[in-house]
């Protein structure tokens, strides 16, 4: 690609990335697994490499970042301790899921070092925060039309108190703003600060 930010490997290496990833998961988990945030988050930073697209990239740094931090703290918890600490890496150690498959898990090591190098070659696009707000709006909605066992997005149950933040539609809502006014905001000032800005 002329005018590509990203040498050739790296984005061979996405297209190489998602065509492991996408089968594996869809396999393992089904298709409705794609609906999650996190997942979500890698098709578009592939997708961001792949184009040099700073708005893509920027909106998956403001979703990932802490996301992804959260979830490396949660796993090695587990594996120092024998106890997780916040949860959501609880199937890392179900035996039900083949080794190989949740070893791929491990791209949320990765992914927060990978986010910031692209932003550090393509910008900051302060548009980001904004997209990254209406995906997940989105993705709430499809998570109601899912089996409520799943709970995708937390669109069902909340992550904290494990209930119902009441009737459907003031839960949905309740969950993105705490998306946005926890993770997202917040990542945003910060990446604004540490990056070349692009409007």
């Amino acid at each position: 690609m002329a005018g590509s930010k990203f040498p050739a490997w790296v984005r061979w290496a996405s297209v190489a990335w998602l065509a492991i990833w996408i089968p594996a998961y869809w396999r393992t988990w089904g298709a409705v697994n794609f609906l999650h945030l996190c997942d979500i988050a890698v098709i578009l930073t592939c997708a961001g490499l792949l184009w040099s697209n700073s708005l893509l990239l920027s909106s998956q740094a403001v979703s990932s970042i802490l996301a992804d931090l959260l979830w490396d703290l949660d796993a090695s918890w587990r594996l120092l301790t024998g106890h997780h600490l916040t949860g959501g890496t609880e199937y890392m150690w179900n035996a039900r899921f083949a080794l190989w498959v949740r070893l791929i898990s491990l791209f949320h090591v990765v992914w927060p070092i990978l986010l910031i190098w692209s932003l550090k070659r393509v910008g900051y696009d302060k548009r980001g925060w904004k997209l990254q707000s209406a995906i997940a709006a989105g993705a709430i909605i499809a998570g109601r039309f899912c089996n409520p066992a799943l709970n995708v997005n937390f669109a069902y149950i909340d992550p904290l108190f494990h209930h119902a933040l009441g009737p459907a539609l003031v839960h949905m809502m309740a969950i993105w703003a705490a998306l946005v006014v926890v993770f997202y905001l917040p990542t945003h000032l910060v990446l604004k600060r540490l990056f070349t800005v692009r409007d």
